[in-house]
């Protein structure tokens, strides 16, 4: 009799921000957490050579490191923009380009509980008031935690091993 084994992999991607030094932070949140699984950084190709930044290459370099694993994505302003693109595409789903509709895509794909939203609460970029009305204006319900910084760094390892953990 021949028995066959499923081994269900699980990776985690880190999405960091567009600029080069959020390389350092994404290396970083990868070493401190210990969640038992491969971790992978991506490392957007405008920062290794002189071109723009593309949604799409960037999705098919990703859509590539993800395989047909399970993932989790830990993503920091534009690798959010790039989440929003890519959880679709690994649900069979079209895409959008609107932020909102996009959103909507997403919530209708994964669980409420599956989602957390860090925002440090005088982001440069966007603070938590706005970045609150925002998510909660698609899904009330949505969980969008403050965090008192008044930068765009997001050094919160211990809370995304955490939500990742449980």
């Amino acid at each position: 009799m021949v028995k066959r084994f499923i081994i269900s992999y699980i990776k985690t991607i880190i999405l960091p921000g567009y600029s080069a030094h959020n390389k350092e932070w994404a290396l970083e949140i990868r070493d401190k957490m210990n969640l038992g699984h491969e971790v992978v950084v991506v490392d957007w190709d405008h920062w290794k050579e002189d071109t723009n930044f593309s949604v799409k290459r960037e999705l098919e370099k990703i859509l590539k490191v993800i395989g047909k694993e399970e993932v989790n994505i830990i993503a920091k302003s534009v690798g959010v923009m790039v989440a929003l693109n890519l959880i679709p595409k690994i649900s069979s789903q079209i895409n959008n380009e609107d932020r909102q509709d996009l959103l909507k895509v997403v919530l209708s794909k994964i669980p409420i509980e599956n989602i957390l939203c860090i925002q440090n609460e005088n982001d440069k970029y966007v603070p938590f008031p706005e970045a609150e009305k925002f998510y909660h204006s698609v899904e009330p319900n949505l969980k969008v935690i403050s965090k008192p910084r008044s930068d765009h760094d997001y050094p919160y390892p211990i809370d995304f091993e955490k939500f990742l953990n449980n």
